[in-house]
């Protein structure tokens, strides 16, 4: 018998039918949910997984740099390498002055006005509370790191870091809400074939 001859067009289409499939969920980001003990999101929280061995370190995408606009600092929570220097352009009408008593970076920025810009470089890590001396409802926080896996919680509390795959990790979360020293709470968490973990923490 003569073999089947097929049109080809056919003959494509059938050879893509052939090729192995392609996961599209691969070890390319985990996503880390902090919750409290209730199991409510926790919005603002810092998740630094301790860097792994091997493979190429994600870098950090956003700007060093936190701005002072409506009276408030922008971000409220600014994540930085340890050594980074992070500029405070004032985007205000008004002039501020920058001061942190935090042990990793004690210092402080006299009065500037809009349109100017100071820097101020962090070379130890942990937390840095800022606020103004003139208006003092203004809270920020400077969170310097030591690993490049590091990534702030979402609405619905989800930490999404690049270049990690499946596997037992050592995490470091940190909110001004957390119980602890300094805020902040040590845990070992697998992240499962499909990306995901979840992080219960104490929260006040």
């Amino acid at each position: 018998m003569a073999p089947a001859r097929f049109p080809p067009l056919r003959r494509a289409l059938l050879a893509l039918c052939c090729v192995p499939a392609i996961s599209a969920s691969g070890p390319n980001e985990a996503a880390f949910q902090v919750v409290d003990a209730r199991g409510f999101p926790l919005q603002g929280a810092v998740v630094e997984v301790e860097k792994p061995g091997g493979g190429v370190a994600p870098a950090f995408p956003w700007r060093m740099a936190m701005a002072q606009k409506d009276q408030a600092f922008v971000p409220g929570t600014l994540i930085v390498p340890a050594g980074a220097t992070v500029a405070f352009p004032n985007l205000d009408i008004v002039r501020h002055s920058i001061y942190s008593f935090s042990k990793p970076a004690r210092f402080k920025i006299d009065l500037y006005g809009r349109d100017q810009t100071r820097t101020q470089r962090f070379a130890i890590t942990g937390t840095v509370a800022l606020g103004c001396n003139i208006h003092d409802q203004m809270r920020g926080y400077i969170r310097v790191v030591s690993s490049p896996y590091a990534r702030q919680s979402d609405t619905n509390g989800y930490a999404r870091i690049p270049g990690l795959g499946p596997g037992a990790y050592k995490v470091k979360v940190w909110h001004p809400r957390l119980r602890g020293a300094d805020g902040e709470q040590v845990l070992a968490v697998t992240v499962s074939n499909d990306g995901a973990a979840r992080l219960v923490v104490q929260a006040k």
